[in-house]
This record gives C-alpha cells, sequence and structure tokens, in this order.
C-alpha cells in the first residue's frame, strides 16, 4: 500500500450479495458520495443512480478485473477510487477514476489515491492508464485537444491530471434531448431515413437479446472500442460471445432497468448493421440515457445511424412517456453521429475530458 497521509486511509470496497446483507454498509456509503460528487460536479442530479442498481454492475465478470476504494479522510467518507482492467489476452490499459467531495480537496488525497492506481496497475502489467473527467464551464485559460476538436477549462482536475503526468487526448461532449414534443420532428426525419435506408427493416428487443441476434449483437458490440473515434486512446480489442452478452445484460435486468435494442438488419443477408441502446431505471421518470450507437463499417452510408436512433426515440415514447429528456455522449471529432445528434434535437450540456498516462 501507498504511504497515506495522516487520518486518509484507502478502504477496500467490499462488494455485498445483497444490499439488505449486514456487509453492505460501504458499498450503500459509496453509492451516496458518488451521487453527491456527480450533482456537485455538474450542477443537476440526472447521473444520479440508487444503490440497488449499481450492485448488479459490480459483481464480478471474468472480462475485467475491478479494484475499489472508498476514501476516509479523519473518519468521514469523502470520495471513492477506482480502478478497471479488461482481461483480454495480452491487455496492456486500465481505466480509473478519483472522485472527491470539494470539502476534501487540497489535502493530498488525490495524489495519493493515484499512486496507489499506479502501484496496482504496474503491479498487474498494465502500461497505460486511462480516465475521464467532466470539466464545468468556467472562465480563464483553456486546454485544447489534440484531435482539433474541442477544449476545456483549465480547471483543479486538469490542473491535477497534468501534474499526474496525464495528457489529454480527446473531448466528449454530453447532450440532452427533451422529449415533450419530440415526436413530430423525429416522425419526420425517420421517413428520410427509411428512404435513404432502402434494403434494411428495423428490429427492435428489450433485454434478454433474442436468440436469433445474439451472435450479430455480441459481434457489434465488440466494434465499439475498435470502430468509434478514439483520438490516441488506447484500447484492448475485446471479445464478445453469446456469454458475455448475457453477463452484460445481467447488469441490467438484475437492477430492474429497462433496455431498448433497435437495430438496423441488411434484408438479403440478415446481417444487423447497425444498433441503438436507450435505458432507463426503475423510476420510469428519470432521466433516458443513450448509450452504445453503432453502424458497421460495411453498411455505412444508407443513414442507418439515424434510422436507428429515430425509430428507437420514437418507440421510447410508448415504454418511458414520462421521462422528460435523453442524455448520450459522443466524442468531438465524431462528427458522423453529432451531425445526426444535432439534427434530432440534442444540444450541448457539458464536455469530458480524457485523459491518458503511459507508465514507464
Amino acid at each position: 500500500m501507498t504511504s497515506l497521509p495522516a487520518g486518509l486511509e484507502l478502504r477496500p470496497l467490499h462488494i455485498p450479495s445483497s444490499l439488505d446483507a449486514p456487509d453492505a454498509a460501504d458499498f450503500r456509503e459509496m453509492v451516496r458520495l458518488r451521487n453527491l460528487i456527480y450533482a456537485e460536479i455538474s450542477g443537476h442530479e440526472d447521473s444520479s443512480m440508487p444503490a440497488d442498481e449499481l450492485l448488479p454492475l459490480y459483481q464480478p465478470k471474468p472480462e475485467m478485473k475491478r479494484f475499489s476504494w472508498i476514501v476516509v479522510f479523519h473518519g468521514d467518507v469523502v470520495g471513492r477510487v477506482g480502478l478497471d482492467l479488461p482481461q483480454e489476452d495480452g491487455a496492456r490499459t486500465g481505466f480509473w477514476l478519483i472522485e472527491l467531495r470539494r470539502s476534501a480537496w487540497g489535502h493530498g488525497i488525490g495524489r495519493a489515491a493515484f499512486a496507489e492506481i499506479e502501484r496496482v496497475a504496474r503491479a498487474e502489467g498494465r502500461t497505460v492508464l486511462q480516465a475521464w473527467a467532466e470539466h464545468p464551464a468556467a472562465d480563464g485559460p483553456r486546454l485544447a485537444a489534440p484531435t482539433g476538436f474541442g477544449s476545456i477549462p483549465e480547471d483543479h482536475a486538469a490542473r491535477f491530471l497534468t501534474a499526474s503526468g496525464c495528457t489529454l487526448e480527446q473531448i466528449v461532449r454530453v447532450s440532452r434531448l427533451e422529449l415533450d414534443g419530440s415526436r413530430p420532428h423525429l416522425e419526420a426525419l425517420l421517413a428520410e431515413a427509411e428512404t435513404a435506408a432502402a434494403g434494411y427493416r428495423v428490429v427492435q428487443w428489450t433485454l434478454p437479446t433474442p436468440d436469433e441476434f445474439v451472435e450479430s449483437f455480441a459481434w457489434m458490440k465488440s466494434r465499439m472500442v475498435t470502430d468509434a473515434p478514439s483520438a490516441d486512446l488506447e484500447f484492448d480489442e475485446e471479445v464478445w460471445d453469446a456469454a458475455r452478452v448475457r453477463r452484460y445484460e445481467a447488469g441490467y435486468t438484475d437492477a430492474g432497468r429497462h433496455m431498448l435494442v433497435t437495430a438496423a438488419q441488411h434484408v438479403d443477408s440478415g446481417e444487423l448493421a447497425a444498433f441503438n441502446e436507450l435505458v432507463i431505471g426503475k423510476d420510469r421518470t428519470a432521466v433516458t440515457s443513450q448509450e452504445d450507437t453503432l453502424v458497421v463499417a460495411a453498411h455505412r452510408g444508407h443513414r442507418l445511424g439515424m434510422l436507428v436512433k429515430c425509430a428507437g426515440l420514437l418507440a421510447w415514447h410508448d415504454v418511458a412517456p414520462q421521462s422528460p429528456r435523453v442524455m448520450t455522449y459522443n466524442a468531438e471529432e465524431n462528427r458522423p453521429m453529432l451531425s445526426i445528434n444535432e439534427r434530432i434535437g440534442f444540444a450541448p450540456l457539458s464536455y469530458e475530458g480524457v485523459w491518458k498516462k503511459v507508465l514507464d
């Protein structure tokens, strides 16, 4: 363990079998801090999740090794720390987070936590660490992404990351669509997309994925880390099969969360050519998350991205009619997908920086 400042404990987070278990207190406290910190950073609570919906996502999976800690400072829980290590053969990367209440800044906690992350990553044979950090709008100096797309304020998080030896690689736009009154515009866009996508049809399902689509869906999910714009970031190529799809789905279904998958199927071959995911928690009046969207490279140029997004959002009006809005994340250089979102009516809400450090 890294030497820690006086009064600081990085306590390994125990993952309980249920929230009713006697050993679940630290997990519940971690989730409480998570939600407080996200609201503190963003100024809204749209990223909040209840503990019972997060717990299934923390259950062990063979494709990911997870290290988690809660940050205890002079007896108070003030944050959380995490390191995720993909388990594909030859994996080099680790994905980390350090999230602290503002009241805990300035005591060397972040430096100590990052030193522990580096120590564990090196012990696990990793050479590249990457992280996402939200950077709220602020006046003053800015850092531009080397991609040439977007910039962030040189704020507290940026200064910490730079001082820790990380480099800014990419800007991610967080966008929001207000659902009220959006149906007529979506219907018009869908009609345009259907004309351009002659030879394809829309297929939709809620989890679990029908057996006939599992293999195709698994293959598309495997392309998310290789086909999306990723600047100079590094991602270990993922291997997906039917068993991994079922584990992925369990992270939603075991929590009572609802996912609608909208896919485009090539009529002649039966291949799935594109997909989009919309997700909401048990509270159907909460914000909706638009998660992965992909158009397979061989099928691009047929407006399939617009097709699956509009078809999904229109169906969503019936799935979760009381959900007020949809949030989504896209790399700033991903102009094809951002152009679709902008035409649909998504507006920028905030920006994240994606940071990288190559370990010596």
